[in-house]
Order: C-alpha cells, then sequence, then structure tokens
C-alpha cells in the first residue's frame, strides 16, 4: 500500500460497530451480489458507497499492462468508496466479490445527506474516502499517459489532472520498455504522443483538457433545464467559499471553472500567513479540503467548463439568468456570482512564445519543481507568491535568481518571507532588473538575460526554465456585452460604485454578485477571498428574498433528512 494510507490504515479503512452500521442503514438500500461478481469496473459509473454486511471484496487497480493490483481486500463492517462517490463519478477501481456478499449501498445523494445529518460518523467516513484518494494518486490507478518526458502537452495534461486531485500514470517510452509493448498493442505511434489510456479502454490522442475531463467523467452533461439557485463562475478561494456557504444552508449550486479548482491560490506552494494553520499549507490541500467540502453539501462541479455570456431569463415569472458555456450547453440559476478572479499577466519578453508550457510556468507545483532538480532557474517577480515559489523551488533547484524591477522586496513582500529568502543560500535576489532575452531553440530553453535598468549590464545564466510570478489581470473578458459594469482596468463594480441602493458585492445588475480578486477593490489575499465568498451568500439569500423566489418544481435541494 502506499505509505500515507499505510501509515494510517485504521483511519482509512475503518471498522464500522453495529451501532454504526444501523446508523447507516436508514441513508440506504439492501443489495446482494454472487461469488465473483463485478460490483464496481474501473471506468463505470459507481452506484456509491457500500457497507459490507456478509462476505468480502477486493478492490484492484490495472496498470498500464492491464495487471491488476491488490489495494485492499474487506469484509463485514468495511465500505467501499472514495471521494468520487460524493459526486457520482466514474470508478477508478474494479470491486468483486469474493463469496456471496450482502451490502447497503448509499447513493452520492444520500451519502452526502449522511455525512450531515450523523456528524461523526460522517467524519470519519469522509476522512477515509480523502485518504483512499491520497493513496490512488500515490499508486498510480487512474488514467496512463504515455509521452517522453519534456513534452509540452504531456505538462499540461499531468498539471491538468494534478491540479484537480485526479490519479494518473506516466510512462516515458524512452526509458520504460513496457510502453513499447503497450504501443505496439494498441497500434499507436510516438508521433500521436500524448497518448492517454482512460479507465474505461477509451484511448486518447494529444487530448484537450475538455476531451480528457469528458473521458473520465470529471464534467458531464449540464441539464439545462434544471434551476440553480446559485451558478458560481470560478472555484478560486472566493468561489469556493461560495459553494461551500451555499451549500451548507440548502441552496442548489453549480460551480464552474475552466482548468481547476483552486485558482490561483491552489498553485502556491505554501501559504503560511493563512488562520489557523500556524505551520502553513499547500495551496493545493487548502483548497482541495474546500473542495471536497463544497461536494459534501451538495455543490455540483463542472471542471472545465468556461462561461461565455450571461442574459436575463424569466424562471416562473421571477427573475433569473442563463449562462452560455463555451461548449455551447447552458445553465440556469436565479442568481449568479462572478469569481472567475485574475489571469496571469505574459510579460513582452521577446520570443517567449517559442517556448511553452514546458520552460516558462506560472505557478510552482511538485510536477515544476521535479523539472528543475539540480539545475538553474530564473523566476521574475517580487510579491508573496514569487516568494512561496522561490522558496518552495529552492528545495531541489541547484539555483534560483530572483528577478525583480525595485530596488527591494519590503513594498510588496510579507516580512516572513523576505527574511527566509535572506536565508537561504542558493536564492539570489537581484533588484532593478528586467528578462531581457531568452536563448535556445523552439520549445527548449537553455538560457536567460536579465538587464540592470540602472546600469544597463546584461548577465546571461544557463537556465531551461522561467517562472513568471508578474501579478496579473481580471479575468472579465467574458462580461463584455453582460451589462455589468466595470472599471477602468476591467475589474467589476459592486455596491454603490455599481449603482445607487447595490448590496455590497452586487453589481450593476441585480441578482449578480462578484468576489473575490475579480472584484474592483478586492483585497489580494485568500482569506480576504474566502471572507467575501461567505458574505455573498447572505447577499444572495437578501435578494432571493426581496425577490420571493423559491425553488420551482426543477429544482433539486440537498437533502437533509
Amino acid at each position: 500500500m502506499p505509505s500515507t494510507v499505510e501509515s494510517r490504515r485504521d483511519q482509512a479503512f475503518p471498522l464500522l460497530s453495529a451501532a454504526d452500521i444501523a446508523r447507516v442503514e436508514r441513508f440506504a438500500t439492501r443489495v446482494a451480489y454472487a461469488d465473483g461478481a463485478t460490483i464496481v469496473a474501473a471506468g463505470g459509473l459507481s452506484p456509491g458507497l457500500l457497507l459490507i454486511l456478509a462476505g468480502e471484496i477486493t478492490v484492484t487497480h490495472r496498470d498500464a499492462a492491464g495487471v491488476e493490483h491488490l489495494i485492499v481486500r474487506q469484509g463485514a463492517g468495511h465500505f467501499v468508496g472514495e471521494i468520487s462517490q460524493l459526486s457520482g463519478r466514474p470508478a477508478l477501481v474494479d470491486v468483486r466479490a469474493i463469496g456471496a456478499v450482502e451490502a447497503l449501498l448509499v447513493p452520492p445523494e444520500r451519502l452526502r445527506g449522511l455525512m450531515i445529518a450523523e456528524a461523526d460518523l460522517g467524519e470519519r467516513v469522509m476522512r477515509a474516502l480523502i485518504l483512499r484518494r491520497v493513496g490512488l494518486i500515490e499508486a498510480g490507478a487512474g488514467p496512463v499517459i504515455v509521452a517522453p518526458a519534456g513534452l509540452d502537452d504531456l505538462l499540461r495534461l499531468e498539471g491538468f489532472l494534478g491540479r484537480n486531485g485526479h490519479p494518473y500514470q506516466w510512462l516515458d517510452p524512452t526509458a520504460d520498455p513496457a510502453s513499447d509493448a503497450l504501443l505496439e498493442r494498441l497500434h499507436l505511434t510516438r508521433e500521436e504522443m500524448p497518448v492517454v489510456l482512460c479507465p474505461g479502454g477509451q484511448i486518447l490522442r494529444n487530448p484537450s483538457e475538455q476531451e480528457l475531463a469528458r473521458c473520465l467523467g470529471l464534467v458531464g452533461k449540464i441539464d439545462p433545464d434544471r434551476v440553480y439557485d446559485v451558478a458560481v463562475v470560478g472555484a478560486g478561494p472566493a468561489g469556493l467559499a461560495t459553494a461551500v456557504y451555499a451549500g451548507s444552508e440548502g441552496l442548489s449550486v453549480l460551480a464552474l471553472d475552466t482548468r481547476a479548482f483552486g485558482g490561483q491560490a491552489g498553485a502556491s506552494a505554501r501559504i503560511e500567513n493563512y488562520l489557523g494553520f500556524p505551520t502553513g499549507i499547500t495551496g493545493m490541500a487548502l483548497m482541495a479540503r474546500a473542495y471536497n467540502q463544497a461536494q459534501k453539501f451538495g455543490t455540483e462541479f463542472a471542471i472545465p467548463a468556461s462561461a461565455q455570456f450571461i442574459e436575463p431569463q424569466d424562471i416562473d415569472g421571477a427573475p433569473g439568468f442563463r449562462l452560455t458555456l463555451g461548449d455551447g450547453e447552458h445553465a440556469s440559476a436565479q442568481t449568479v456570482v462572478i469569481a472567475s478572479g485574475a489571469r496571469y499577466r505574459h510579460p513582452a519578453i521577446p520570443g517567449i512564445a517559442d517556448f511553452g508550457g514546458a520552460s516558462v510556468h506560472y505557478w510552482a507545483s511538485p510536477l515544476e519543481r521535479r523539472l528543475c532538480a539540480a539545475q538553474e532557474v530564473v523566476l521574475v517577480g517580487g510579491g508573496n507568491s514569487a516568494g512561496q515559489a522561490a522558496v518552495f523551488l529552492s528545495g531541489q533547484a541547484a539555483k534560483v535568481w530572483m528577478i525583480i524591477r525595485a530596488g527591494g522586496l519590503a513594498a510588496s513582500m510579507s516580512r516572513y518571507l523576505i527574511d527566509r529568502i535572506a536565508a537561504t543560500p542558493n536564492i539570489e535576489l537581484v533588484t532593478d532588473s528586467e528578462v531581457t532575452a531568452l536563448h535556445g531553440t523552439p520549445g527548449a530553453l537553455d538560457g536567460v538575460s536579465w538587464t540592470n535598468r540602472k546600469t544597463g549590464a546584461t548577465t546571461t545564466r544557463p537556465a531551461a526554465h522561467l517562472f513568471l510570478f508578474i501579478g496579473a489581470d481580471p479575468n472579465t473578458d467574458w462580461l463584455e456585452g453582460c451589462g455589468v459594469a466595470r472599471d477602468a482596468k476591467g475589474f467589476v463594480l459592486t455596491g454603490e460604485a455599481a449603482g445607487s441602493g447595490r448590496q455590497p458585492l452586487e453589481t450593476s445588475r441585480p441578482g449578480l454578485f462578484a468576489a473575490g480578486d475579480v472584484r474592483s477593490g478586492s483585497v489580494k489575499r485568500v482569506a480576504a477571498a474566502v471572507g467575501e465568498g461567505a458574505q455573498v451568500v447572505a447577499a444572495i439569500h437578501a435578494y432571493l428574498a426581496a425577490n420571493a423566489n423559491t425553488p420551482s418544481p426543477n429544482q433539486t435541494r440537498v437533502d437533509r433528512t
């Protein structure tokens, strides 16, 4: 077993008592399976959480060669499932009956009700589901990506799966002899790489993120006839906070994001000034907790899915909105929260477009740090995100050159990070400078030059990776023509700035709200975005009450019974 699960085995695979089973039973139906029956097949939809009453089951996952690996064998009192059971997404493992099996089946919507109604038991179940997902990530369950190291599209797909907390396995055909046999067996060529083998048996050739998500069941068709209480555009800290608080208060929520949950905060190497985490926490860990929490309260996620337009829509005689999505789908909601955040700013460095995602990066995750092992890297930026990334990369990089235009970090970075950078021997701060040239061949950076703005002196260092943390612009281009007022820089106006009588987080259009970095005048901090995400739910309740909106017959609320 993977080390994380093995070290916490009792929590990952708890044995439920007779009293616990009785508490589960009112949320479940009884099912039976014959000896040898396939209860769950990888790639197929899982029926939900399965609590074994009699008999045994095996849980296995397959590697790229189709060989099965045992994850666990379980008997009476144990339950089968992992975090995907909260949302009814396709399974990543195979589950088979050993002998006749009797069990209690808790479908996803009832599982969420169980976790809320039975808090103590729900806590143990949730912890187990999360730990099992961690185990699957460590074991490399899920889709198999076949591609040589350093390929732009490999990094794109790895980044997408990694930031969405989805397990996968990577095979390098230049280093793994098994991959050649696999390519030959499937009649695939190296020119088609990266090739993705989905758990359900589908083969994708250099897929888009949307195609991969569809294949894995991460995003399904949105019901155009369903009306949500709240649609949240953006799943960063503000959007996730909105989803958690709205869902916990019984509102039906649909949350969209174009890439992954967590936003820019999810890419932070380490956050040490967030309230309640004195030892710090990675942005991915913090945002994954919020994502799982939102699912617990019934939020539906569509990732990746991009909002393209918002327009008013009459919903059973009450005002509402219709969202047009990038793939031609539509979603309807009584209110919309714009939490689309900001997009990374691209500097005007000559030739930067030639080096793509394999050499130029806008965040520093474990994937990027692995690529930089024992190498010199150049990092541009003087904010907290840049400081966190520099410290994180210094753990494996031979040298981190930190380039800033200012004369120092005091005006833009927290003191604890400034002190840590000064104390890290392989980080060198270069002030009053900017990157002026990149060297190498298309797709393969091998050197970076920067010039001192005061002296004109130019320095060139051998570096295969350039990290850019130079701020961001509001991600609001998609609001063009939607009637949402923005300031001169493109940030969404709210409150009195948006119109007389507007609530603090309400935009120029009643029923449309904005929270987090996308909002004009917001404090660009994770904690502030989370606070606004919570605050906007109160504004939504006030708006719904004022407009006498009640759930229409096709709405579904979280079952609390």
